[in-house]
């Protein structure tokens, strides 16, 4: 019976643990898809957006014509998780390398609690440089 009420009380620590990581994983998903209309359903009110040497604070709206006007260019192929940070309860990082038909790009991205929902405020997407 002990393990039963044990087993009660750590049930919902592993769906904290499990949505912690969705965040990430569901807005890197949307990046190697190409499917801007949905990631623009995480966009903060205004997002921080660099592509390449482009670097501005957009409205939602804007940011999603800009990134959606990127991917037609640059069609996703696939993309490789590098790093991730979800130590804060109110910050998630990423940085992951995407393949286009392109060109290579590192690309990161940051998501910030608002009301218990993670909003994309910033998104990164750069050249990446060869060793």
């Amino acid at each position: 019976m002990k393990r039963f009420y044990l087993l009660l009380l750590l049930l919902p620590l592993a769906f904290v643990s499990a949505n912690e990581e969705d965040s990430i994983d569901t807005t890197a998903q949307f990046i190697k898809q190409g499917n801007i209309h949905e990631l623009a359903k995480s966009f903060s009110p205004t997002i921080e957006l660099t592509i390449m040497d482009e670097e501005n604070v957009y409205s939602n709206a804007q940011a999603e014509l800009i990134l959606t006007n990127f991917f037609k260019r640059c069609q996703p192929k696939s993309f490789k998780m590098l790093h991730r940070i979800t130590s804060n309860a109110n910050y998630r990082f990423a940085v992951l390398i995407l393949t286009t038909n392109n060109g290579v790009y590192r690309t990161s991205f940051s998501l910030k609690n608002n009301k218990g929902r993670f909003e994309l405020s910033e998104l990164r997407i750069e050249a990446e440089k060869t060793k």
